[in-house]
């Protein structure tokens, strides 16, 4: 049986695709997914119609990874409808797709993003907690609603809500690193904002675990265990490059710069990883110091 990923071109997408054996890829562009190992590449634009048959035939497994970069510049309207249709639409044609196989795959792993709880302050949230509002949190609703459609197949279907992914390459990690390499990084506003990140390992980790683990349906949300403040997080950061993070960026300057899409920076989720940690899944980086060492070589 085969394991099919969508988005394997991606950040996570990339580094989960080397953990799986007879791997079927889609992608937007095939020649984009060469060397990541896959039995087999078919083209698939997620907003323009059902992938090929062929392409789901003996799919056990789908990882549904596929969706618009969110933290690229300024949301204008074609940028927000990019950003829903890609996930949207596409999770739609893509559960169309398996409604049509005669033999339907177990279990669909569905991205999604903590961005689904808005804006939280201070207050911990999980997988019980409400969705909040704005764009991104009905994004993500929208989103898990069609992957949640496919449950009517027969289909176990888990939606991942990702937080701030540390990564060595790429991601927003990799932004944010020229100016604290430089000594010209700091916190945003007065810091107090929550972030649930999480290293890239665990990200994948937590994606095999929902694929593999019965128990878990419904909403998981991949963040490691202990979040910390925005001001902890740069303090950190400076200190793993030894490096100065003393300088803040005002929220306002960033509203003024990015408009709507500053919120991916400026909310406060203190975002707990309560379904993951009731069902056994073990964090290889539960630290956040530990962590960013790792990711930076250091």
């Amino acid at each position: 049986m085969r394991t099919l990923v969508t988005g394997a071109t991606g950040l996570i997408g990339r580094r989960l695709a080397d953990r799986l054996e007879h791997l079927v890829v889609l992608s937007r562009n095939p020649a984009s997914a060469s060397g990541l190992g896959a039995v087999d590449t078919y083209a698939w634009s997620p907003e323009a119609g059902q992938p090929s048959a062929e392409a789901l035939r003996d799919v056990a497994v789908v990882f549904n990874l596929a969706g618009e970069p969110v933290a690229e510049g300024r949301w204008t309207p074609e940028r927000k409808r990019r950003i829903r249709d890609s996930r949207v639409i596409g999770t739609r044609n893509l559960v169309a797709g398996l409604a049509a196989q005669a033999h339907r795959p177990k279990v669909l792993v569905s991205a999604s993003a903590v961005g689904y709880y808005g804006d939280c302050g201070d207050d911990p949230v999980d997988e019980r907690s409400p969705a909040g509002r704005g764009f991104l949190s009905e994004v993500c609703v929208e989103w898990e609603r069609e992957a949640l459609a496919a449950e009517r197949l027969g289909i176990r279907v888990v939606c991942v809500r990702t937080g701030f992914v540390l990564a060595a390459h790429g991601g927003a990690l990799a932004k944010i690193l020229p100016p604290f390499r430089l000594g010209m990084g700091g916190r945003i506003g007065n810091g107090e904002q929550w972030m649930p990140w999480i290293h890239i390992d665990d990200v994948v980790g937590i994606l095999l675990h929902a694929s593999r683990d019965a128990r878990v349906r419904g909403a998981i949300n991949a963040v490691a265990p202990t979040p910390v403040t925005n001001a902890e997080f740069t303090r950190e950061l400076g200190h793993v490059l030894h490096r100065p993070a003393v300088l803040s960026a005002p929220k306002a300057a960033l509203r003024l710069m990015f408009g709507e899409m500053s919120q991916v920076v400026t909310a406060s989720q203190r975002v707990l990883p309560s379904i993951a940690e009731s069902t056994g899944y073990g964090f290889e980086y539960p630290d956040l110091v530990p962590a960013l060492k790792a990711v930076l070589g250091r």
